[in-house]
């Protein structure tokens, strides 16, 4: 099968998206934290659309694309430049909820203001894919989100106040998910940030 470009075509709607992206997991704890929160926020302000399953809850840090095909000489050098971070572990408040204005009205939990240890991560790896050769395509600036409704009957603007949400990030991953057939995520890996 021929690959798709990463940049703008769009694949054939029988194929199967293979999709690669760097993000931060929540352990368990915080994930049924962030799903209490995502359902009173949703029952509170009407949203509509499908909650996401909290199993799939991340924060994705660097969008390395999508094509038809997985492609293992990427994720090679994605690992790669991931075992060449030195960075520390920090904490995230999620302390908004919000939406963004796209077609599927997508709902969040995220940040007023991003922890300086999530933007110096972000900014490391963002440097370390580029010295493997590894193209990002979610640009250069950081909007931490946790994406929580899709679909919803209307935007959540501006974004209001939540219960504190302290999530403390020890580690990132790297993600493989599937879009087609099998719907799947994948962990490729995982690197520790130093304490």
């Amino acid at each position: 099968m021929q690959q798709n470009s990463l940049f703008g075509d769009a694949p054939p709607p029988t194929a199967d998206i293979h999709r690669l992206f760097f993000a931060l997991l929540p352990d368990e704890a915080t994930r049924e934290r962030m799903a209490a929160v995502a359902a009173e926020v949703r029952t509170q302000h009407d949203a509509g659309g499908r909650l996401i399953g909290a199993h799939r809850y991340h924060l994705t840090l660097q969008f390395l694309g999508d094509a038809h095909q997985f492609q293992a000489d990427r994720a090679a050098a994605a690992q790669q430049a991931a075992a060449d971070i030195a960075a520390a572990a920090f904490d995230l408040p999620l302390d908004r909820a919000g939406s963004f204005r796209n077609r599927s009205i997508p709902w969040w939990l995220g940040c007023e203001r991003t922890p300086e240890g999530l933007q110096t991560l972000f900014d490391r790896l963002g440097v370390a894919l580029a010295k493997r050769g590894v193209r990002v395509e979610g640009g250069h600036s950081l909007t931490p989100h946790v994406t929580i409704v899709r679909d919803a009957a209307a935007p959540l603007h501006p974004p209001i106040a939540i219960g504190l949400i302290a999530w403390r990030v020890s580690d990132f991953a790297l993600i493989h998910s599937q879009l087609g057939s099998r719907n799947a995520y994948t962990v490729l890996g995982q690197w520790p940030l130093a304490d």
